[in-house]
């Protein structure tokens, strides 16, 4: 039988001028020019780098018919072209006034015999919680919208010392969607509504909406989400993309506005599998910042390529969650064309339902209230934020909802106003029933039990109809026990619903980031189940 929406569900949705870029409008509705405006199905082709990989991109740039500089004006033209015009996803929030000059510099840098690495010259986009100077770092709300953080978040550090363009930022769900039980997902007050590139009326899932919004679109080579349940992942499968939420600790989280200090992490997504796993290797690291991070020594891949194998399944035992199935037709049938292929592929499928399954939802919404306060204050004080208190956004709220709440409120917020230190034996007994249950008694007995080297589940529904008066329309998703248990997972296209794109999630034990690039990198090559977005008004027969 399918399980009705729990929190962990609803969590992907609920956390689930050139530069300072302004919304079209602040209401999230779709909105009768938006939904008209669709591109012509010529229009994706005619992008000279369309589906366009770092590989090959680099390839070029290595016999001089390319540079950065050129490479990073044709997507700033794309993003004038497909986010601010066309079909005006509103994926973009703000450009990097310096990104030309970012792309210059390392044209000079190859021209003089440097190459910093896979990531040398390549064009991105970050969503707008991680501090990158000199933009605003605001997670979509008004009350951040000239907070201009001194310092790039580690990860940013990372990824310019690999030498990696910074475009701009991304839109999100608006605090990443913690403010709201009855939030609307890639809705921010500051960047408006996003869209899915798949079908305008949709939605780009949360909260990491912009990021799957726009490297969907081809508006960037690759880009950067966060999450704490579902906020990579959501948004990667409903874009067709790859996105790989890692292990709590493989990733800083210094620089990025937080929800949960158990839960959050910073990962990639992407096209493909390869380029998911090259941005992942330039950000993996030890930070003296973030505490988490000291675990991860010993587990660092500086490089991923190794391990894009294409007989990766081959002689592996993989479990199906098949209690995460069943609320959708269309998804169950593209998942069991998955199992086929992975069969196929020389992998061995098992049925293994997990005994915890769920169990930890309600520590786990207890433990976010309470990390949120504590963490978001520690930010907004260490980042010199103008406002850097929980108590004084919500007061902020109040005063502008007009802009901030047209549609739906912040009692997240407030219920977390309202909650204790984090030394209160409510938040330390819900912090150890989550991870128990999810981790150890959960996702790690179930791979033991079966001997597994991954779990499988549909990594969420088709993307539903964006919808500002009830909030998001969710019904299943498969990753929240990964999320719950601080395990790494990663989402790969496997098919459509009516054109709207499907993906399968791999969810293994910690650090097992290598083994599930793998198993990853061999399921796509042998499906090749992502198709460029078409930007259809809505969804046809």
């Amino acid at each position: 039988m399918p399980r009705p929406p729990t929190f962990a569900l609803l969590l992907a949705c609920m956390l689930l001028a050139a530069c300072n870029r302004q919304p079209p409008a602040v209401t999230p509705t779709a909105g009768n020019d938006a939904v008209a405006a669709s591109v012509d199905a010529d229009t994706q082709d005619a992008f000279t780098f369309a589906e366009a990989d770092i590989a090959s991109l680099q390839a070029r740039m290595a016999d001089g018919t390319l540079d950065s500089h050129a490479l990073t004006q044709a997507y700033l033209d794309r993003i004038a072209a497909i986010d601010d015009a066309g079909p005006r996803l509103n994926a973009v929030i703000e450009l990097n006034p310096q990104a030309l000059e970012e792309a210059d510099a390392r044209d000079a840098e190859r021209k003089a015999g440097t190459v910093r690495g896979p990531l040398h010259g390549i064009p991105m986009l970050l969503k707008d919680n991680i501090d990158a100077t000199p933009m605003v770092n605001s997670a979509g709300s008004l009350a951040l919208a000239e907070h201009r953080p001194k310092d790039d978040a580690f990860l940013v550090q990372q990824l310019r010392e690999a030498g990696a363009v910074i475009l701009g930022k991304t839109n999100l769900s608006e605090w990443a969607n913690i403010r709201s039980s009855r939030s609307t997902s890639g809705w921010s007050a500051r960047g408006g509504q996003t869209r899915n590139p798949y079908a305008l009326d949709r939605s780009p899932c949360g909260s990491s909406s912009g990021t799957g919004s726009a490297i969907a679109a081809n508006l960037a080579v690759v880009g950067i989400g966060t999450e704490t349940d579902g906020s990579i992942i959501c948004p990667s499968a409903v874009a067709a993309l790859v996105g790989i939420k890692p292990t709590v600790g493989l990733v800083s989280r210094d620089g990025v506005i937080p929800i949960s200090r158990s839960q959050d992490t910073a990962g990639p997504m992407a096209r493909s599998v390869a380029d998911a796993a090259a941005v992942l290797a330039a950000i993996s690291g030890e930070d003296a910042n973030d505490v988490a991070t000291q675990a991860s020594v010993g587990h660092v891949v500086t490089d991923y390529t190794p391990h894009l194998k294409a007989d990766g399944l081959a002689g592996a035992r993989i479990g199906v969650v098949r209690d995460l199935m069943g609320y959708q037709p269309d998804v169950d049938a593209a998942m069991e064309q998955a199992i086929a292929a992975m069969q196929a592929a020389g992998a061995t499928v098992v049925d293994a339902d997990i005994a915890t399954l769920n169990d930890w939802n309600d520590p786990e919404f207890t433990v976010l209230k309470y990390e949120l306060k504590a963490g978001l204050e520690r930010y907004l004080t260490e980042s010199d934020a103008p406002i850097t208190t929980l108590a004084g956004l919500i007061e902020f709220n109040r005063e502008h909802a007009e802009r901030e709440m047209p549609f739906f409120g912040q009692d997240i917020f407030e219920q977390a106003q309202a909650l204790g230190p984090l030394t209160d034996a409510a938040y330390l007994d819900a912090r150890k029933k989550t991870r128990q249950l999810a981790g150890p008694e959960g996702l790690d007995a179930t791979l033991a039990e079966h001997q597994l080297d991954a779990l499988v589940a549909p990594a969420t529904s088709p993307a539903w109809l964006i919808d500002p008066i009830s909030g998001d329309h969710f019904t299943g998703a498969g990753y929240g026990v990964a999320a719950a248990a601080g395990t790494p997972s990663i989402t790969v296209p496997m098919g459509n619903s009516h054109g709207l794109p499907l993906g399968v999630v791999f969810m293994g034990p910690a650090w097992s980031e290598p083994r599930l690039v793998e198993l990853a990198y061999s399921f796509e090559q042998a499906t090749h189940a992502r198709k460029p977005p078409r930007f259809q008004p809505t969804v046809t027969p």
